[in-house]
């Protein structure tokens, strides 16, 4: 009975202590973990959103776009902040910048999935 006591006990190491990690391999670890969540996550969404501010800036009078709202026109005048948007004949909206979707640079190139 008492040699089946010992055989469950814990593998003890050289200094007595069984089986504990040191702190430094925890913030190993954790610095390894934020560096993935980085290069996953954060730097492809900064990457993204980079494009899409050199794509509102780059709107001019004249191109046509696609507005988040599913909208699609032709941008007649650019301000600051807003785009005044030709959607039919005689029928202009203003909008923010911010809802450009995408820019069309001709009439049949829209997305696959309209």
């Amino acid at each position: 009975m008492f040699s089946q006591t010992i055989a469950m006990a814990p593998a003890a190491g050289s200094d007595g202590q069984a089986g504990q990690a040191s702190p430094l391999q925890f913030y190993g670890m954790m610095a390894f973990c934020i560096l993935i969540f980085y290069v996953a996550m954060i730097r492809p969404q900064r990457r993204r959103e980079k494009e899409r501010k050199a794509l509102i800036e780059s709107v001019k009078s004249g191109q046509r776009v696609l507005l988040t709202s599913g909208i699609i026109g032709e941008v007649a005048a650019v301000k600051e902040k807003t785009l005044l948007v030709l959607i039919a004949e005689k029928t202009k909206i203003e909008v923010i910048k911010r809802a450009v979707a995408q820019v069309i640079e001709e009439k049949d190139d829209l997305p696959s999935d309209i």
